[in-house]
């Protein structure tokens, strides 16, 4: 199996979009008339929640009419949020063909389809044209890459010069090895983690100059065990039992400094032979 494949196969679930739905209805939420908020438990699957997307987007500086590309979009949580509280125009794709479904529906029960749209796309493999945004922002997906340099080359290609890259991502702690299962990975097979020290030389590497740089790890700090995790999380839903595992497992790995969570901003600079393109003029 390939490892697109396998992570696809890993975040997939059959009946996610009516599980979702019967969530928010059990929650008391009325389908006719949801917001953002009313999603944010249920659409909002990394670290930290509907407050780390803010708290990334502030520190991105993000702004009206901005085109932002979010890989690893999921369910568009942070998509929407970036539309409904920042005035972006947001792009996101994701190699899970569910999640994507299930985003661009509840993107359009709140009338954002005009803002917000989803696609099926592999990170590695983006389509888009050259300096086509003003913004690629990701949270908590490259940890399921191995292959960073590629990753990160392509982010610096459809960003305009001048542009910005803004990431949450967690990382290998001074403890090691990490301890499984994982969110994202039963098994170190999938897990490619690296130092803080080593992603932002590799990042730079590829083109970015870092303009902000925070570990956030005691802020998107989650629950000590999975039974403080509520019955209508996502991350109950997608992982059912095997929550009560990951929860206690992802305790183990912050208390004993084995992961670490950082938000960082990057400015895209030019790099050697690469012909200057003008700035959209919208950043600033």
């Amino acid at each position: 199996m390939s490892s697109c494949c396998a992570i696809s196969e890993h975040w997939s679930r059959d009946g996610l979009a009516q599980a979702i739905l019967d969530a928010l209805v059990a929650s008391g939420k009325d389908l006719h008339a949801l917001t953002i908020d009313d999603l944010a438990p249920l659409d909002q699957f990394h670290g930290g929640g509907k407050g780390a997307t803010a708290r990334l987007a502030r520190l991105a500086r993000l702004g009206p009419g901005m085109r932002v590309l979010d890989v690893g979009g999921g369910l568009g949580g942070p998509a929407r949020t970036l539309a409904v509280e920042f005035g972006c125009h947001v792009t996101a794709v994701d190699l899970t063909e569910t999640y994507v479904r299930v985003a661009a529906m509840l993107t359009d029960r709140l009338g954002l389809a005009d803002r917000v749209t989803h696609q099926v796309a592999d990170a590695l493999e983006l389509s888009f044209a050259d300096a086509a945004f003003d913004v690629v922002w990701t949270q908590n997906s490259g940890m399921n890459i191995a292959d960073k340099q590629r990753l990160y080359g392509g982010f610096h290609r459809v960003l305009r010069r001048g542009g910005r890259l803004a990431i949450q991502e967690p990382m290998a702690g001074p403890v090691q090895p990490v301890i499984f299962p994982l969110m994202w990975a039963r098994d170190a097979s999938a897990s490619f983690l690296d130092t803080p020290e080593h992603m932002r030389r590799l990042i730079e590497a590829a083109g970015f100059g870092a303009s902000a740089w925070d570990d956030v790890t005691a802020e998107t700090a989650g629950a000590a065990t999975g039974a403080a995790a509520p019955a209508h999380s996502i991350q109950r839903i997608v992982m059912g039992a095997a929550l009560d595992d990951i929860v206690r497992a992802g305790h183990e790995n912050r208390e004993g400094h084995r992961i670490v969570m950082v938000q960082a901003v990057f400015d895209r600079l030019l790099v050697a032979d690469e012909p200057p393109h003008p700035p959209s003029g919208i950043l600033r």
